[in-house]
């Protein structure tokens, strides 16, 4: 099973590339993790409901076919890291791969969201981009290593 995680941003800070890398080359090759930057919409004069429709398309492309879609998304159900880790449990026993999408600075497209196969919340606080893919591959580590009986979760 893959996790490919698509974020709407180029630059991280190279503080969050190397948390990001940490966590990522922990997982066991059972379970691959990815990352898939797609490019941010040049402002300009555009209206929002174009911005994120040209995200939307980029971020579709990103998505391999067949993928289920979870839309990070502040409306989102809201998940504690146990239930995250029965969320991957699931996943891991349909052995669909799965795309865990982070919008842009605007969010999501309202059809894009509408039309995943799920959406949660990662935090009731505003995090930085950057936060969002290091507390997202975090997470999901610690819910590997909840379902692994690995000592990295302590209760």
């Amino acid at each position: 099973m893959k996790l490919l995680i698509v974020a709407v941003g180029q630059r991280v800070p190279d503080w969050a590339q190397t948390a990001y890398d940490d966590y990522a080359k922990r997982f066991p090759p059972e379970l691959r993790v990815e990352i898939k930057a797609v490019k941010t919409e040049p402002r300009g004069s555009k209206t929002l409901e174009t911005l994120l429709a040209a995200e939307r398309e980029r971020i579709e492309a990103a998505i391999p076919r067949g993928s289920r879609i979870v839309a990070l998304d502040e409306r989102g159900t809201t998940l504690t890291t146990k239930a995250l880790a029965l969320q991957l449990n699931e996943w891991q026993l349909e052995s669909d791969d799965v795309a865990l999408v982070i919008g842009g600075p605007d969010g999501l497209d309202p059809a894009f969201r509408a039309a995943a196969h799920q959406r949660i919340r990662l935090s009731d606080l505003t995090l930085p981009h950057a936060m969002v893919r290091v507390l997202l591959i975090e997470q999901l580590y610690r819910a590997w290593s909840v379902n692994a009986n690995h000592p990295y979760h302590r209760e």
